[in-house]
């Protein structure tokens, strides 16, 4: 019976297809604009001058003391780079609420079965965002009850497995780069993201009641209107607590990554201190690369920078505020834990092979 009442909130065969075509149409004209002609162009640079550009970080070797200058400095940098594809994350997420059916979402990325996630981690590969921009689309998924490991393995995917950043990292560091960050991003992407689903056990499941309710609630009121509280809520809760983060990490950016002495470049006590810097930084999309290249041309050492190669982009502590409502704490330590000891694993991999 409450089964039959729910599938009567969700739209009809043709109007579902109509409004996920809709969402796809939006999402690829945005992508179009914001990542993908741009990542062309930049491909051919990074093909033909072996560079993408100068590192964010600025040179390991000029060192200055934390202060409000440099936040400021470095977030005008960051945020020169990033605001496009931050609002149309923003607006892609306040989209999944009101724009995807919940059936639909919840029948290809509800469960918690490997299925989903790896569908979630599929899904990311188009996106190309950094784990910032990303993180409010992993919102609105976890709004319209999308499961953990789905959402997960979406936000992880995007800035890990970015195909264009791949590329990028064969011409400009080298093809060894390219498979470490792969291997090890498929490792998060899909692994930790399904292994994150345990932690969510302990939450009852929904029942059909739920669903309808959820629905209908979803249906109430016309469509700029539900789109504009979502979105009106998107930047209420994301935007502060992103700002104030970037600008914490830029001013204590010369603590997170000091220029090391050339006997401690390649020690297992400096990549360790450089992945969990690394899981707590903030970047755009692809500034590992710069990074890595900088830092690697001022004497770091190979492990060090195998750790920045995975941790660097996987997550930050600005997305993890930022995301920090729709998971357990637990769920969220978990990830951030992962993404730490992958880096180490990395890392130790990277002082054989890089």
């Amino acid at each position: 019976m409450a089964q039959s009442a729910l599938q009567q909130t969700q739209p009809s065969g043709k109007k579902t297809i109509w409004l996920v075509t809709l969402f796809l149409v939006i999402a690829a004209a945005g992508l179009l604009y914001v990542k993908w002609v741009p990542y062309l162009e930049k491909s051919w640079i990074a093909a033909s001058t072996h560079s993408i550009g100068d590192s964010i970080l600025g040179s390991p070797e000029a060192g200055t003391s934390p202060s409000w200058s440099n936040a400021w400095e470095y977030a005008a940098v960051y945020f020169k780079a990033v605001w496009k594809a931050a609002i149309l994350g923003i607006v892609l997420g306040s989209l999944i609420q009101v724009l995807l059916p919940s059936q639909w979402l919840l029948r290809v990325l509800g469960k918690t079965t490997f299925g989903s996630t790896a569908v979630g981690g599929l899904a990311s590969l188009p996106g190309m965002m950094c784990t910032c921009c990303a993180a409010p689309m992993a919102v609105g998924m976890r709004k319209k009850n999308v499961s953990a490991g789905a959402s997960l393995a979406f936000w992880i995917g995007n800035p890990v497995l970015n195909p264009a950043v791949l590329v990028f990292m064969t011409f400009v560091l080298s093809w060894k780069f390219t498979l470490l960050r792969l291997a090890f991003g498929l490792i998060l992407t899909f692994g930790v993201s399904y292994l994150a689903n345990r932690f969510m056990k302990e939450e009852p499941p929904l029942t059909a009641e739920k669903l309808m309710e959820e629905a209908e609630q979803a249906q109430s009121g016309s469509f700029l209107a539900r789109w504009g509280k979502s979105l009106g809520t998107m930047f209420l809760y994301v935007v502060p607590a992103y700002v104030l983060s970037v600008l914490l990490l830029g001013a204590a950016r010369v603590w997170l990554f000091p220029n090391v002495g050339e006997a401690a470049a390649n020690s297992i006590l400096v990549l360790i201190l450089f992945a969990v810097a690394g899981m707590l930084f903030v970047i755009p999309t692809a500034a590992e690369i710069p990074i890595i290249q900088t830092f690697m041309a001022a004497g770091l050492g190979a492990g060090p920078a195998g750790a920045l190669l995975i941790t660097l982009p996987a997550i930050s502590l600005p997305s993890l505020l930022i995301v920090a409502g729709s998971f357990p704490k637990k769920v969220l330590a978990f990830v951030a834990g992962s993404v730490v000891l992958l880096g180490i694993a990395a890392g130790l991999i990277g002082m054989l092979i890089l």
